[in-house]
């Protein structure tokens, strides 16, 4: 008895533990999370997150804002919203009712796979809410990742996960994924986190399709990790992210040229002294965070050959040293040294550093750095400015500049030199139109007001030499700039500098092609199959229509020759076909008007009519020999429009020749011609002339345009028809007389009744077969 109360008592506790999961799941209400209505418009949800977002945006409530964001994505998505009004599904199957996903999961799965608890049941860190809340600071939303993570991979790399709720290899991986996270991040990496479930839209972007996925960001550009997910393979999938060329080898036989670059490149020169034997992973973070400005080399210090380095410059080889070389390279401009290098130490130290002490400027941007644009009167920055030259002439006034410029460091005073002609409007608008500057070197002390380009600037009345009276001056000068801001009487407008160190396009396009080569080079290799289907579908698509093309056009080739007739010997034309030569299939330079036109006799008739192949109609015109001429020009003014059609072919039949067979097949078209009397005196003498018969030879059927009657439409016998196109075939001035007019009127219409024929509206006569062509 206790046995079966006890039984009965346990059946009803896992009941309501299941009823609890059941309603918990439940109680999920998006519209109830928004505090809004059932029939709420999209304004008003929009507004109602936004309100609730800024609200509840704090680090204490990242539940209340999670929840939020999925309320929002819900509503915010007409077919989600919609599922969820149907059936108040808000899982991943929406749209299917919880029975009809049951009987599913009943017929693919096993027994013992579809006995199921909820995750919290077992307390098992499934969902996103029991697991560590470590990945929170580094979840990213779309609009964040597209205007702050983007362009911030410019300056570092990023590496990112794409993690999902119920994803049982991300509970593996997430141990070592939080170590390399802690060290990758203290050297300068980005972290990043993309929930799948959260943000499908950006995961879309990233191309991730399955979870776990981790790939990583630099200049923009995504590369996926496809190795097994170990400290050591995450490290080195880091550091091949960044470009080889970072960091340049030192010793002692090429010190004094990396070191004497910093003229031709217009940068500091950075030497990292430490006993590692290859160039740490901070130090190449650091090397590409600072490309733009400072060139980089490592020095070995276990390694033999830089025993002279080590003496000249004092190195201490147990502890790491950064030395940074501006323009003198016989001593450092500054040193550190510190067992353990930091993160936070080094970009302190470099960024006080970034600058020569007398930089040139070669680029708009480097002059916007180095004199910022005036904010307050707190904020002032003067530039002191050599215009001058290049070569051995100007390189007294130089060395005098950059003395004075080292003599006289201060945090308000910037110290830049130009070289005049590289930066002719510049200088141009800087210095009075005076022949005594011509050839010398000058000073300038300018303020830049804002960006648009005006400046403040007050230019030294004499060129600059570099003598102890112009150090004098322009001392004096600065000193009056300190008490009287207004000392700077003239402004101008400066426009942009040229960039001097860009390489010209040619190089530029050279560069970007071979970056993209390396890239789907990489791409072929290391993405999967689903990465790769656009492009295998394009091209695939591609070569099929190439191929197909190819293929229809030789099988299109050889039919028409099997089709075509066999070619006719040379025979003299005839007197009367001298005059219309430019009809015949013997005309070679086609013009304007000009119609091949064939004649249908006994030998073109079985390719011309009776063979022709399905879908094409043959277009003849019944002439005699005293019309011929007048008839097929403007026969071939008619139907010039037309020739573009492939299917149709046009002809001629002499009605000297073949009355007969014309008359046979006119019985077949009502009231076309009259069946024959013997009685009737007239019927040899019926006028066919301007008869066009559009003959089907497939199907057996024909179209009939019967002429107009020569007492129609007078007025326009009035004038020749065609000019140009007399000129063009030789016509004689006997073909523009009344009789030749009242010819060609016969075809008035025939343009509107191929118009007719192409549309297919015309009345089809049917013939059993067609007649012999004697």
């Amino acid at each position: 008895m206790e046995a079966k109360r006890l039984s009965i008592s346990l059946v009803l506790v896992l009941f309501l533990i299941l009823a609890l999961q059941i309603l918990s799941a439940v109680d999920f209400d998006p519209y109830r999370i928004l505090g809004v209505s059932r029939t709420a418009s999209q304004a008003d949800i929009k507004k109602a997150y936004k309100k609730l977002a800024r609200e509840w945006y704090d680090p204490g409530a990242e539940d209340k804002f999670i929840q939020i964001s999925k309320a929002y994505e819900i509503l915010s998505n007409e077919e989600k919203r919609l599922n969820f009004d149907r059936y108040g599904d808000v899982g991943e199957n929406q749209g299917y009712p919880q029975q009809q996903q049951q009987q599913q999961q009943r017929q693919f799965h096993h027994f013992h796979e579809s006995f199921y608890f909820d995750e919290s049941f077992f307390h098992f860190p499934f969902n996103s809410e029991r697991r560590d809340s470590s990945d929170e600071k580094y979840l990213l939303h779309f609009s964040h990742y597209i205007n702050e993570v983007v362009p911030d991979s410019f300056k570092k790399p990023y590496l990112i996960k794409i993690t999902s709720d119920w994803c049982f290899s991300c509970i593996h991986i997430e141990p070592v994924w939080k170590e390399v996270v802690q060290e990758l991040e203290a050297l300068g990496v980005g972290i990043g986190v993309v929930h799948a479930g959260y943000e499908r839209r950006l995961a879309h972007h990233l191309g991730a399709h399955s979870t776990p996925s981790i790939l990583g960001l630099i200049n923009g550009r995504v590369t996926f990790f496809h190795n097994a997910v170990v400290r050591e393979n995450l490290r080195q999938f880091v550091e091949s992210l960044l470009p080889g060329n970072l960091v340049e080898k030192i010793t002692d036989k090429n010190y004094v040229k990396f070191l004497s670059n910093w003229k031709k490149e217009n940068k500091p020169h950075v030497l990292l002294f430490d006993h590692m034997p290859l160039v740490p992973l901070l130090y190449k973070l650091t090397a590409f965070a600072y490309r733009d400005y400072l060139s980089f080399g490592y020095v070995y210090v276990g390694l033999g050959g830089i025993e002279e380095l080590s003496s000249q410059y004092n190195i201490n080889v147990y502890t790491p040293t950064m030395m940074v070389f501006k323009e003198h390279i016989d001593k450092p401009a500054d040193v550190i040294q510190a067992r353990g290098m930091k993160k936070q130490l080094i970009d302190d130290f470099l960024s006080q550093n970034k600058f020569l002490m007398a930089s040139r400027l070669t680029s708009q941007k480097l002059f916007q750095e180095l004199c910022p644009a005036k904010k307050s009167h707190r904020q002032r920055k003067y530039c002191v400015v050599l215009i001058t030259g290049e070569g051995d002439k100007f390189a007294a006034s130089y060395e005098a500049f950059l003395a004075f410029a080292v003599a006289n460091t201060k945090d308000t005073l910037r110290f830049i030199h130009v070289y005049a002609s590289s930066q002719r409007e510049f200088a141009r608008s800087l210095l009075p139109d005076d022949d005594r500057f011509w050839g010398k070197s000058a000073v300038v002390i300018l303020e830049r007001r804002n960006n648009a380009g005006r400046v403040v600037y007050r230019a030294l009345e004499d060129p600059w030499s570099g003598s102890k009276e112009d150090n004098f001056i322009l001392l004096d000068i600065l000193d009056q700039l300190r008490t009287d801001p207004g000392f700077l009487s003239s402004d101008t407008i400066l426009t942009d500098l040229n960039d001097e160190l860009a390489p010209v396009f040619f190089i530029r396009w050279i560069y970007s092609a071979v970056d993209y080569l390396s890239e789907s080079w990489d791409s072929l290799f290391h993405s999967n199959w689903r990465e790769m289907m656009p492009l295998l579908s394009l091209i695939f698509s591609a070569l099929f229509i190439l191929f197909g093309t190819v293929i229809i056009q030789a099988f299109s080739d050889s039919g028409d020759e099997r089709d075509s007739p066999p070619a006719k010997k040379d025979e003299p034309p005839s007197k009367s076909e001298k005059n219309d030569t430019g009809f015949t299939k013997d005309s070679r330079i086609p013009k304007k008007g000009f119609v091949e036109v064939t004649e249908l006799t006994d030998i073109t008739y079985m390719s011309n009519l009776v063979r022709l192949r399905p879908g094409h109609m043959n277009v003849v015109l019944i002439l005699s020999n005293s019309t011929k001429t007048p008839l097929l020009q403007k026969f071939a003014l008619e139907v010039y429009t037309f020739t573009g059609s492939s299917c149709l072919h046009f002809s001629f039949l002499s009605l000297d020749k073949h009355r007969e067979w014309l008359e046979y097949v006119l019985e077949f078209a009502q009231d076309a011609a009259p069946i024959p009397n013997q009685y009737d005196k007239h019927f040899l003498e019926r006028d066919y002339t301007g008869y066009v018969l559009a003959l089907n030879g497939h199907k057996k059927y024909f179209c009939l345009f019967k002429p107009r009657r020569l007492g129609e439409d007078a007025d326009t016998l009035g004038h020749c028809d065609d000019p140009g196109l007399a000129e063009g075939h030789g016509k004689s001035p006997s073909s523009c007389s009344p009789r030749a007019r009242s010819v060609k009127s016969k075809l008035d219409k025939l343009s509107l009744w191929m118009e007719r024929l192409l549309e297919g509206s015309l009345q089809r006569f049917y013939i059993p077969s067609w007649p012999a062509l004697d």
